[in-house]
């Protein structure tokens, strides 16, 4: 018997004859021996303080953005988050709170997120917005998903320009649904019109097409959406919603469903999460839409008031009803993607956008000016670039370290013909000071490839 377990023997005894078995250790005939451990050689119990210095001690072996100058981004981004956020969402009526169910005793918590999706929507020219979507990745497969029910068809085509993280959740979860992935890999950077154009038919649900794309590089998405919607199929953008502070809306571009991820919004790094996808649409796909969104009411004193107007999760309605089983709560990243929206306002957003085109245009001409530096592309950027060193990544990325900077994404983790290809991250974070050094120091590691970096 185990104490944390409240079941008696004879519980026990009855459950094992309801499944047909004799003891517990029958559950487990399917794990080799050598598998299973009996116990654990646990150490004696440790006071607080004790406790504390040893993890602690584990995490300084970690170097964090607050000890180096990030230049790493490829879907993580270290933007700037002003004081106010933590201020507000750290108040307990936030902090503690879980799904609104009872709208009567979730004002504050309905209202905070109708003014999050109010502003996703200004913001994408979009006319619904949703919440709960883990991230950029999850997002993009219920728009998928989205695609598939409201076409009747299960072809997806992807362009390979789309972060390749996204696209294995993507191959994942449509694996499991019958949905067949199509890969259209990519031409110099971008999606290829020509390509997608001999790949679609009237089995294709939705074409995928990420902007600014994984290489950073804002895609021209005109011929596309032409095409995709001479097929009757649906146009699915990837954006970064902080570039829409400058950049041509999803809504202007014929998008049918959008997606991207609001980290950027006032949310950190936190190793990965937890991160907020969002997913913005047309009236038209609002029933096939996943999560839930909050309206605006009148009550019967005619004050205003705040109601989950849609929710199609299996909690609320029959599973084999529900369009998502997605349930985790994102609220708490909304409210504060809210509250920076709201701090910033339209013109800060703006102005945080230019800020990062401008510093990254120039730390690309300070790099590419540089002797074993070359551009790889020689398109237009958002606040990420590509560029090729004649030495070995993991070198300028070891040596990099040494001088507590983090270097950019190591493209050939995911492209085979990007070998020493480097995808450097310049957020408006960063100052003249900071991409110069990164610029000198880079210098001096391709002029002395031979000082060995110790790993």
């Amino acid at each position: 018997m185990y104490p944390y377990i409240p079941n008696t023997e004879n519980e026990i005894n009855e459950m094992l004859s309801k499944i047909g078995v004799s003891k517990k250790e029958d559950l487990f005939e399917s794990i080799p021996d050598e598998l299973i451990i009996d116990g654990f050689n646990l150490e004696k119990s440790k006071s607080e303080i004790e406790v504390s210095e040893i993890l602690n001690n584990i995490a300084k072996k970690n170097k964090t953005i607050d000890e180096l100058t990030c230049f790493l981004g490829a879907g993580s981004y270290d933007h700037y988050i002003p004081s106010v956020c933590s201020h507000i969402t750290s108040r307990p009526e936030f902090f503690t709170a879980y799904t609104p169910y009872q709208p009567e005793i979730s004002q504050g918590t309905l209202q905070a997120i109708f003014e999050y999706q109010s502003m996703m929507c200004m913001l994408t020219e979009m006319e619904v917005s949703n919440i709960s979507m883990y991230d950029v990745s999850t997002a993009l497969t219920e728009a998928c998903n989205m695609a598939v029910e409201s076409t009747r068809r299960r072809k997806i085509l992807v362009s390979k320009a789309v972060n390749p993280q996204s696209r294995r959740v993507l191959k994942t979860y449509a694996h499991f649904r019958n949905i067949e992935i199509i890969e259209v890999a990519e031409t110099e950077g971008t999606a290829d019109y020509e390509k997608i154009k001999s790949s679609i038919d009237n089995t294709i649900a939705a074409v995928v097409v990420q902007t600014p794309n994984f290489f950073g590089i804002i895609e021209d998405i005109s011929e596309i959406e032409k095409i995709t919607h001479n097929n009757k199929s649906l146009l699915i953008l990837s954006v970064d919603p902080l570039s829409l502070g400058i950049l041509k809306t999803p809504y202007k571009w014929g998008a049918d469903i959008v997606v991207g991820d609001c980290q950027c919004f006032g949310n950190k790094l936190n190793f990965g999460g937890p991160y907020l996808g969002f997913l913005n649409t047309t009236k038209k796909l609002l029933r096939k839409m996943p999560g839930r969104i909050v309206g605006e009411t009148i009550d019967t004193e005619g004050k205003r008031g705040f109601v989950l107007t849609h929710q199609t999760r299996e909690q609320h309605i029959r599973r084999e009803k529900a369009t998502s089983n997605i349930c985790s709560d994102q609220t708490l990243v909304a409210i504060n993607a809210a509250v920076y929206l709201t701090t910033l306002g339209k013109k800060g957003v703006k102005e945080v956008a230019e800020q990062c085109l401008y510093k990254s245009n120039y730390a690309f001409k300070k790099l590419i000016g540089k002797k074993g530096i070359s551009k790889v592309y020689n398109k237009p950027f958002f606040k990420e670039f590509v560029v090729k060193t004649d030495i070995d990544y993991n070198v300028v990325s070891g040596r990099l370290m040494d001088n507590n900077i983090l270097c950019g994404y190591d493209l050939s983790k995911d492209y085979e013909n990007h070998k020493n290809n480097i995808l450097f991250c310049v957020t408006e974070k960063r100052t003249k000071q900071e991409i110069d050094n990164l610029s000198k120091v880079l210098g001096e590691i391709l002029e002395n490839p031979e000082v060995c970096h110790d790993k």
